[in-house]
């Protein structure tokens, strides 16, 4: 609710220990000069470990610290002030037509504009220029409260119409909206304050839509080089296509049919898909009659473990025998493990395998012969052999899972012909609403909260903590290979964040605002409100999701 506008007096602390006394209320962009770290901007702050716009009134006693735009939520907030700014000048250039947000595509975001054509060259200067006008305007980006009623009409005139309809499922007696100029839309997050902040960016033609391109947070100031990812595209294009077609292409939609309890025959559909891409996978390896091993990665919480025993059943289903072979068994001992900067152990670089080992056992094996598989004790940090052995008999194949196996450092040895790599992605076709993405990285994060709490004992505070680690490895190890796949696997459902809202929600309110994990829980909390939910009985037992919630037919 807005402000009562009593007089109280409080304190604010500060990050170098210093604090100052204040009357009524004071706005952080009033205490920047207290933050200034070189030439480091400031893209917001932190109030209590609450996320803040610089506008955002301060009125009580709290601690406040500065968000640097070279940091992971400094770029998030970047990224989302220049999606607004783009539905801002599209809503001027484009009056009428809708602009959607799909997939994130390496440092760039796809859009369409649906105005009866493939957006051209033309168009799409015409659509930079109002964006720079704007950002040259140094225009203020404002956030109001207005009445649910106001809203249903703004976004009515504006053509929002899954934002609108998201408004009959979620149904505040007050709405945030964030406003530049004539335009407005519904609040998520914080965004910058003023648009001359947001100077680096670019928008690109790119197969019948556009990129908005931004910086990496380690290098704001600059564009990176484009790499393209054409497979992991031809992916994201096949599902839009098929949410399209079911008519099921956003949270409003999703929660449209939770409320008319016609979900289970989506659930169904969705899960017969995945299915079915599996079968396909499974056929090509097959067409491949060299294959003797199948390797398969994907970053954190992509399902990795289930895919190989779903594939492995595919597989089964023509022919074959599966045998599974487990990387983890390969960790070298604690004391040949490679450290990171900071001094601790690196399980994540491909150095920590025993990969000529590895090598040997799969030569062997191909060759006919009888190896002994190694075993590993994560508590002692200790590789041994407890007489575990394999052989593969002629129908044989070979099912490994790791995040290095697109890396062909990983298996130097083995021929070509005889591997057969699978990238995974939980890549959503959903969106919150037409100018509002679902990020791949919260659908995966929210998946690892709630499995480290059914089956590792960790809190959703503990997952935040290590999520920036874990990214970080995942960027230096396993996307840069993405593009070596033979064949790649949406490993999404799209009616999954139902199913793990009603999990990840209690977890998430348990991190206080004296926690530095509160500003990830606050936003993902934000994110799952815009969901109805469904009860874990709807889930298959053989579900990807039951990797995370537990009940899963399969022996993990």
């Amino acid at each position: 609710m807005p402000y009562n506008g009593l007089m109280k007096h409080f304190n604010l602390t500060f990050p170098d220990g210093s604090s100052i006394d204040v009357e009524n209320e004071i706005t952080p962009v009033t205490l920047l000069n207290r933050f200034e770290e070189g030439n480091r901007k400031i893209l917001a702050v932190k109030v209590n470990h609450e996320l803040c716009s610089l506008y955002s009134p301060i009125r009580v006693t709290a601690s406040v610290e500065p968000v640097f735009e070279d940091t992971s939520e400094g770029s998030q907030i970047y990224r989302r002030s220049l999606c607004f700014v783009l539905a801002a000048a599209s809503h001027k250039i484009f009056p009428g037509a809708r602009l959607l947000v799909g997939h994130s595509l390496g440092y760039g975001y796809y859009y369409t504009i649906e105005n009866g054509h493939p957006i051209v060259q033309e168009e799409l200067d015409l659509l930079k220029q109002e964006m720079q006008r704007i950002i040259d305007a140094d225009e203020v980006i404002s956030t109001d409260f207005i009445s649910y009623s106001e809203a249903c009409q703004l976004f009515e005139r504006l053509g929002l119409t899954e934002t609108r309809k998201q408004l009959n499922f979620r149904c505040p007696a007050y709405i945030r909206v964030n406003q530049l100029g004539d335009f407005s839309d519904l609040y998520f997050s914080p965004l910058v304050a003023n648009t001359g902040m947001l100077k680096i960016f670019d928008l690109m033609l790119y197969k019948g839509g556009f990129l908005l391109r931004f910086p990496k947070h380690t290098n704001p100031n600059a564009l990176p080089a484009f790499e393209d990812q054409p497979k992991l595209f031809e992916i994201y294009r096949r599902y839009k296509d098929w949410g399209k077609r079911l008519n099921v292409t956003s949270a409003a939609s999703l929660n449209e049919l939770i409320h008319d309890r016609k979900v289970n025959g989506f659930i169904d559909i969705t899960e017969t898909l995945q299915t079915k891409c599996m079968s396909d996978i499974a056929e090509q390896i097959h067409q491949r009659s060299s294959v003797r091993v199948v390797l398969i990665a994907g970053p954190s919480s992509s399902g990795k473990t289930t895919t190989s025993k779903k594939l492995g059943l595919q597989l089964e289903a023509i022919g074959y025998v599966p045998k599974i072979i487990s990387l983890d068994s390969y960790y070298l001992s604690r004391d040949k493990t490679p450290k990171d900067e900071n001094g601790n152990y690196d399980y994540e670089c491909l150095e920590a395998l025993d990969v000529e080992l590895l090598n040997k056992n799969l030569v062997d094996l191909f060759d006919g012969k009888t190896v002994q598989l190694p075993s590993y004790d994560f508590h002692k940090g200790l590789s041994y052999f407890k007489g575990d052995t394999m052989k593969l008999e002629e129908n044989d194949i070979l099912v490994m899972e790791g995040i290095h196996g697109l890396n062909d450092k990983l298996t130097p040895l083995v021929p070509a012909d005889k591997k057969f790599k699978i990238y995974l992605s939980a890549l959503t076709q959903l969106n919150l609403d037409d100018h509002n993405r679902i990020s791949t990285s919260d659908n995966r994060l929210i998946r690892r909260i709630v499995r480290d709490s059914q089956f590792r004992g960790k809190s959703a505070a503990d997952t935040i903590a290590m999520w920036e680690s874990v990214q970080k490895g995942e960027r230096l190890h396993i996307f840069p290979f993405q593009n070596n796949a033979d064949a790649m696997l949406n490993t999404a459902l799209d009616y999954e964040i139902p199913v793990l809202k009603v999990y990840a929600e209690p977890l998430l309110r348990c991190v206080t605002p004296l926690q530095p994990e509160y500003s990830e829980a606050d936003r993902l909390l934000q994110f799952l409100s815009y969901f109805s939910t469904i009860p874990a009985n709807a889930v298959p037992n053989r579900s990807i999701i039951r990797e995370f919630i537990g009940g899963s037919a399969f022996h993990y």
